[in-house]
């Protein structure tokens, strides 16, 4: 098995798929303004956004995007004017993590985990 895509909801995709570009995911669905999918630079996974009439309520959900060089992609979205709640910095479960959030209010976190994230000490076989 092979985890596909994720699809979130967004009240403006047109708005949500210029933050994700700035990301540095690249579109390779245009239905604007009902939906949009995009890959991922790395790895097989796409990622994709539907429009939603009202967004969800609660926590929502949570996506996490990887890069070896977290530090300096920050860096790089920070000069585009992309706004962390949270700058990178180490975590006890051994990730190095920045969080923010899309124009819709979804939760990201941008990290690097290297080895740790499927091999943690405490993994389980």
């Amino acid at each position: 098995m092979n985890l596909n895509q994720i699809t979130i909801p967004s009240i403006n995709v047109e708005k949500a798929v210029e933050f994700y570009k700035i990301l540095g995911l690249k579109l390779i669905v245009d239905s604007i303004p009902r939906y949009v999918r995009f890959e991922c630079p790395d790895g097989d996974a796409t990622f994709s956004i539907h429009n939603v009439e009202e967004l969800p309520k609660g926590n929502g959900i949570t996506i996490y995007f990887e890069d070896e060089d977290l530090d300096n992609w920050v860096a790089k979205l920070q000069q585009k004017g992309v706004i962390f709640s949270e700058l990178p910095n180490d975590k006890p479960w051994l990730w190095r993590e920045a969080h923010l959030k899309d124009p819709d209010g979804n939760n990201l976190i941008l990290f690097d985990a290297g080895k740790n994230r499927k091999n943690p000490a405490w993994r389980i076989n």
